[in-house]
């Protein structure tokens, strides 16, 4: 039985991807460098942390880390104040979630004062007991520390905890380290049919969810075959 969900934020939640499609490239034009053409493919699978890293390494910024983490979030700072929508269907999904009792928490690589500023804006901050951020784990979704962060505090078993994504890199991760795994459409990820093979439930949007309740009842009736529940 699902007893928790650890939500990604950006492309899952909410239609945040495009702000990230242009982030790095429009920081460093702000700063005078011309960014590459692999930049944004570079910097997916980052950590707000690793991404400002890599910024200045890569493009020798002349500037500190953490004041290039402070560049990167102004540079999209407004969009999560006072843009971003959450994704069509999203909100139903979650009441009902919350309904059913299910324990619910966020694991970003964004900032968690911009992720905080878009659920208070939208009205959805009471859904979630936590946000765990890349930055605050150490590391991005190629590692899976953020989703242990967030297990922890949701304190289900890792057998009954699924995790939200979008993302292939991310997905993969999370199927690595033994979590069930619900893969959502999403226009900026070009592997959808892999996705779709690896990912235990794939969700073309919110508006159907059928395909997720028939996996929650499979997964119950197995449990109370092998006489876990």
């Amino acid at each position: 039985m699902i007893r928790g969900l650890i939500f990604d934020f950006d492309g899952t939640l909410f239609d945040s991807m495009i702000i990230w499609e242009t982030a790095g490239e429009a920081y460093l034009r702000s700063v005078g460098k011309a960014p590459h053409e692999d930049l944004q493919m570079a910097l997916k699978p980052m950590s707000l942390l690793q991404s400002a890293a890599y910024i200045k390494e890569q493009y020798a910024v002349a500037l500190t880390v953490p004041q290039i983490m402070d560049g990167i979030n102004r540079t999209v700072e407004d969009f999560y104040f006072h843009v971003v929508e959450p994704k069509p269907g999203v909100v139903e999904w979650l009441e009902e979630l919350s309904a059913k009792g299910m324990k619910m928490c966020i694991a970003t690589a964004t900032d968690r004062y911009q992720v905080e500023a878009a659920l208070q804006r939208c009205g959805m901050r009471s859904y979630f007991s936590g946000i765990f951020t890349c930055t605050q784990a150490g590391s991005g979704k190629d590692q899976p520390f953020v989703y242990r962060s967030a297990l922890a505090h949701l304190g289900t078993d890792r057998s009954s905890t699924m995790v939200v994504e979008d993302a292939f890199h991310a997905i993969h991760t999370a199927k690595a380290d033994e979590f069930m795994t619900a893969a959502v459409y999403n226009v900026h990820e070009t592997r959808q049919e892999q996705l779709r093979e690896m990912a235990d439930v794939y969700l073309p949007d919110y508006h159907d969810m059928t395909a997720f309740w028939s996996f929650v009842s499979a997964e119950q009736s197995k449990r109370v075959r092998m006489g876990g529940e």
